[in-house]
């Protein structure tokens, strides 16, 4: 019994030190030489100052930033070592073809015109009032950005080409020109307007 048990033991050992030591090592440190700002979460930072990571959504809801997708945001759900509160926003559960769901939407709806009050009878985009899966999607259509250029322009003093040249300069582009849809970073817009990001 001896005799099997200890190569069956070696084996494991060797599996893991392989699996669990040496590989993750030598993928994490590819990863950090070749991809060095995505490896490490794609954090946005500004002299020294990190303002979030451009693969996580925030959440913006005064008139001088732009809005991302619909979160459900809540501040009751995590708290950190030092007792304080966190924001988090997650995915919901409800059925699309629930009343409660059809009700959501017509909520942000309206929510969404009576912020854009110049864009009179303009189909709101569909990405601005529904979530994403994860519920931290970062970036939304550029229809859904271009819906918010001229209140962007009114609470920001500047003019509407002004804000749409930013969501230019933020608008990435489809994965080799035909893989996905072209969308626009909402944090990269609003540390843009804020004059953080250039």
């Amino acid at each position: 019994m001896k005799k099997i048990l200890r190569p069956a033991i070696l084996f494991v050992v060797a599996f893991t030190i392989i699996c669990g030591v040496i590989y993750t090592g030598v993928v994490t440190g590819i990863a950090n030489l070749c991809f060095n700002h995505q490896a490490n979460g794609s954090i946005i930072e500004v002299d020294g100052v990190k303002y979030g990571s451009e693969l996580l959504g925030q959440y913006f809801k005064d008139d001088s930033h732009m809005w991302g997708r619909a979160m459900n945001v809540s501040t009751t759900s995590f708290v950190n070592y030092d007792g304080k509160t966190l924001m988090y926003a997650g995915p919901s559960n409800t059925s699309p073809a629930s009343d409660d769901y059809g009700k959501l939407i017509k909520e942000r709806v309206a929510k969404i015109k009576a912020a854009n009050p110049d864009m009179g009878d303009t189909k709101v985009p569909v990405d601005l009032v529904t979530c994403f899966g994860s519920g931290l999607d970062p970036d939304i259509s550029v229809a859904a950005a271009n819906y918010q250029v001229k209140r962007l322009a009114k609470a920001n003093n500047m003019s509407e080409q002004q804000i749409k040249d930013i969501i230019k300069k933020c608008t990435n582009e489809p994965f080799l020109g035909v893989i996905g849809e072209r969308t626009v970073n909402v944090l990269k817009v609003n540390l843009m307007i804020d004059n953080i990001l250039k």
